[in-house]
Parts: C-alpha cells; structure tokens; sequence
C-alpha cells in the first residue's frame, strides 16, 4: 500500500502538520504541501461551450502525484469550521479534473483509495471540526472513495498539539493500523 500526504496549512510545522508527521512516522509516504504550489481558483465552466480550459497552474501535477497511491491523507488546519483555503481550493479543482479529457478515469481512480483526515483547531475542535469531518465524508461519497477515518487535535500556538495527549495516541494508532496494511 502506497499512501500520500496532502497537507492544506500554510505554517511551516503547524500542528496539523505535527500531529499528520506523527501518524505517518516510520512510513514511507509521498508528501505534498499545497502551500508549495500554485494552485489557481477554479474557473467554472461547466456551461461554456469550451468547457473546461487549463489554468496554466500546478494543479495537475499534483493529481499526478496522487493518483498512484493506494491511501490519501488530507491534513489541515480547522479554519472558520471547515478546512483550510488552500485544501479547499485544491479539492473545488476536482471539478475540473472530472471533465478533463486528460484524466477519463479520475472518479474510477479515486473510488479505489481509501483516505483518512487529520485536523487540528484551537477552540473546541473535537466539536467545532465535526462539520468539517462532515464535509469530507459528502466528498469522499460523492467520489467513491473509501473514508478510512479520521483525528483531531487541538491547538492554537505553534506545537501545542503536542500536548494533546488523545490526539497523538490516536495518530500512534492509526501509525500501526497503516504499518499493518
């Protein structure tokens, strides 16, 4: 089983990217950190009789990277109750890449994987990042794939997440389960 890392904070060593680095610890796993990238909004062209045109980003070169893999992890900060704008513009693409005559199979390729999300937010994420966890179920059901699970962590300051004690037990599990696979 192969497994790729998307990470949607834009903080160098954020939490959610501690607590991601954690339950990945020891695994061989492709890393993409969205903030690397340039990643134009989409254009919604669903209508126009062009469709679809490219956006001259790097956007597909990280569809490129994922498709391979077997498990996706989405890490993000916990923003305003959902994921971070940069995971959201990311995923808002997949649109596009479902009318791309590029990638025929996209929907297919990706009803094969299993993902897992690991989120991190300051005031009450075990509660607060639950739509958020809901939002990604309706995305992953919507393009069949797999929803594995997911953690949340809580933390505002730089490294606080590491003294959420649940958050990296439940991350050591999840490290085991995918070690296991």
């Amino acid at each position: 089983m192969s497994i790729a890392v998307i990470y949607g904070g834009t903080r160098p060593k954020g939490n959610s990217e501690l607590l991601t680095d954690h339950a990945v610890q020891g695994i061989a796993a492709e890393k993409v950190y969205l903030k690397d990238y340039i990643i134009k909004p989409i254009e919604d062209m669903r209508h126009s009789p062009e469709g679809f045109q490219d956006r001259n980003d790097d956007y597909n070169s990280i569809i490129d990277r994922l498709l391979p893999h077997d498990i996706i992890i989405f890490s993000t900060p916990i923003y305003w109750y959902s994921m971070s704008g940069t995971m959201k513009n990311f995923i808002d693409r997949w649109s596009q890449t479902l009318r791309d005559a590029n990638y025929p199979d996209f929907k297919k390729t990706l009803s094969s994987k299993k993902a897992y999300v690991i989120a991190v937010g300051g005031d009450n994420p075990y509660i607060k990042g639950l739509p958020m966890i809901q939002q990604f179920k309706y995305i992953f059901d919507f393009m069949g794939i797999e929803f594995g699970g997911y953690i949340l962590g809580k933390g505002s300051q730089p490294g606080d997440v590491l003294q959420d004690k649940e958050a990296f037990f439940a991350a050591s599990q999840l490290n085991n389960g995918l070690k296991n696979l």
